[in-house]
Order: C-alpha cells, then sequence, then structure tokens
C-alpha cells in the first residue's frame, strides 16, 4: 500500500525570493536508489513545490520518505497514474520491463525519461508507446563507487554531462522541457545518437569500471590481504570503481556487447603489446606513458570545463 504523507512543497518556505513553479506538478521515479534518489532530493531542492512519488521495495521507499526526497510512495506503478514525468531509474533491463507495463497504468499524456547507461535498447523499447506518452532517453554521466538510496544527495549531478537522446534540430515542446528538467538538476545536458553514446559510454564509463574491476580481482588475488595493507594511495585510487555491484553493470554489458567487447579489445591489445616489449623495447612503454600523460591533460581539462 501507498504511503502518503503530507507533502512537503505545501511547507513554509524560507524567507527570500519564492521558488520556482515547477515544470512537472508530479514526478513518479521508478527506483529509488542512488540515481534515483539523487533525482528527487535534486527536485527537492530546486522545486519544493513538485510531488515526488517513489516507486521501489519497501526498504527503498521508507528511506526516501525519511529523507524527504519524496512525498509519496510504494512498490507498484499504479502510482505513477496522476504524473506528468516519469523517470525510470532502475537497472537497464528492469527499465526494460517497466516501459512495457507503463501505458496499463499512466493514461493521459504525460514524459518519460530513463537514466539508464545504455540507451540503444531503451530507445527501440520506447517506439512501442502510445501517442499520449513521449520519450526522451537520458544517461546522467554522475555516479558513486557504492550505490543505494542511503548515498544519494542532491548535488550529484551538479556540472556534470546529462546525455539526452535528441536529435539537434528537435525544437519539441517535449525536448525543451526534458532540457530544462536536466539543467534545474544542476547537470549539464548534451544531445547524443544512442548508438555514438552506447559506444563513448563503453570507452569512457563501461571499459573504466570493468577494467578496474578486474584490476582489483586480479591485485587482491596476487597480493592478498598482506600485500594490500602496504599498498599506496596510488592503488586506492586507481580501484575507487570496483566498490561497485555487479547487478547494474550485468544489465550495461548485456545491452551494450558490441562496444564493449570492442573497447576490451583495444585494452587486451595494448596489454598484449607491453607484455611483449617488457625486457626488449622500451619505446613502447615511453610511447604509452607520452599518449597516456596527454589524454589525462585532456581528460582534467574538459573536467574543469577548459576547452579541449
Amino acid at each position: 500500500m501507498a504511503k502518503v504523507l503530507p507533502l512537503r512543497g505545501e511547507s513554509r518556505q524560507p524567507d527570500g525570493p519564492p521558488p520556482d513553479p515547477p515544470l512537472f506538478g508530479t514526478i513518479a521515479i521508478a527506483g529509488v536508489g542512488l540515481i534515483g534518489g539523487s533525482i528527487a532530493l535534486a527536485v527537492k531542492r530546486r522545486w519544493p513545490g513538485a510531488v515526488v512519488i517513489a516507486v521501489d521495495d519497501k526498504a527503498a521507499t521508507d528511506a526516501a520518505l525519511r529523507m524527504g526526497a519524496a512525498d509519496v510512495a510504494g512498490e507498484t506503478l499504479l502510482l505513477s497514474a496522476e504524473a506528468d514525468l516519469v523517470v525510470l531509474a532502475a537497472p537497464v533491463l528492469q527499465n526494460l520491463r517497466l516501459i512495457a507495463e507503463l501505458p496499463e497504468y499512466l493514461q493521459r499524456p504525460a514524459i518519460v525519461t530513463d537514466v539508464g547507461s545504455t540507451k540503444r535498447t531503451m530507445a527501440r523499447a520506447a517506439a512501442s508507446l502510445p501517442d499520449h506518452l513521449r520519450f526522451v532517453g537520458g544517461h546522467p554521466f554522475a555516479g558513486a563507487a557504492r550505490g543505494g538510496v542511503q548515498q544519494a544527495r542532491a548535488d550529484l549531478f551538479d556540472g556534470h554531462a546529462w546525455m539526452l537522446a535528441l536529435a539537434e534540430d528537435d525544437a519539441s515542446d517535449t525536448a525543451a522541457k526534458v532540457e530544462a528538467f536536466v539543467t534545474g538538476l544542476g547537470a549539464v545536458p548534451r544531445r547524443m545518437d544512442a548508438d555514438v553514446h552506447d559506444r563513448l559510454a563503453a570507452a569512457v564509463s563501461h571499459l573504466p569500471q570493468l577494467a578496474a574491476t578486474v584490476l582489483m580481482d586480479v591485485v587482491g588475488t596476487q597480493a592478498g590481504e598482506e600485500g594490500l595493507a602496504i599498498a599506496g594511495r596510488g592503488l586506492l585510487d586507481t580501484t575507487r570503481l570496483a566498490s561497485s555491484a555487479s547487478a547494474m553493470w550485468a544489465d550495461v554489458v548485456a545491452t551494450n556487447e558490441e562496444h564493449i567487447a570492442a573497447a576490451l579489445d583495444g585494452l587486451i591489445a595494448a596489454l598484449t603489446e607491453l607484455r611483449g616489449s617488457l625486457g626488449r623495447d622500451r619505446q613502447v612503454l615511453e610511447r604509452m606513458f607520452a599518449s597516456a600523460n596527454t589524454w589525462r591533460a585532456a581528460l582534467e581539462r574538459g573536467q574543469s570545463g577548459e576547452p579541449v
């Protein structure tokens, strides 16, 4: 059964200019883990008058209510029936199931978006939505090593890119509202083709996660707890992503196999070349370090907002 609390948006706001009216009066978020919970908190920060509906299991929704991230919470999509915006923030394969079920519960005009790390499969699934449900795929390039609504933060997206699967020339009201919503959460919206997104995400997000995971597995197996006890900060920094849970990443791999395989092939080829050069050709090592230094500098410029 849904839990209904007094709407926090109706409480007296601190002194100062009144907040802007919400872009969407009622927002349903299906999946209130790290990303979904952070969206809810960012909505409350920016538009305290918006009603946020959290849809997830009881433990997650109870936490969202306690944190002030949601006004209404429950375990069924039926709660989304009056939503103006539905955000699918569950793991990718679960989002695919949810989007197929959504028309049964949401029979009034609304916008639907998602936050999954892969976009092509969701775009294909969204193509079968009825006309009254307008879909825009999305992916915030923000996160944390550990998931769960307890890790959610209102500022998680501040200054980070948020990819939207929109054509550059899409001047529709739907596109404008979703971009304004993302901007209101503190993120920087970027339009990108779904296939281009999946290829680039495989390189800048999926490969680093898998590489950090495998690296930590190999290092731990070879060094054991005794060796890890003497490790420096470099190993800790390099393997930060190795704390991630496998459930979400299994869905990512399943829906972006082609591009992830190509990214892994590139890494394997580079490691094989490095392995073959050991003790024979120091120029290979020097070239790789020089290239890595150059690209790392470009990454730092990009993260700081400087021209790349």
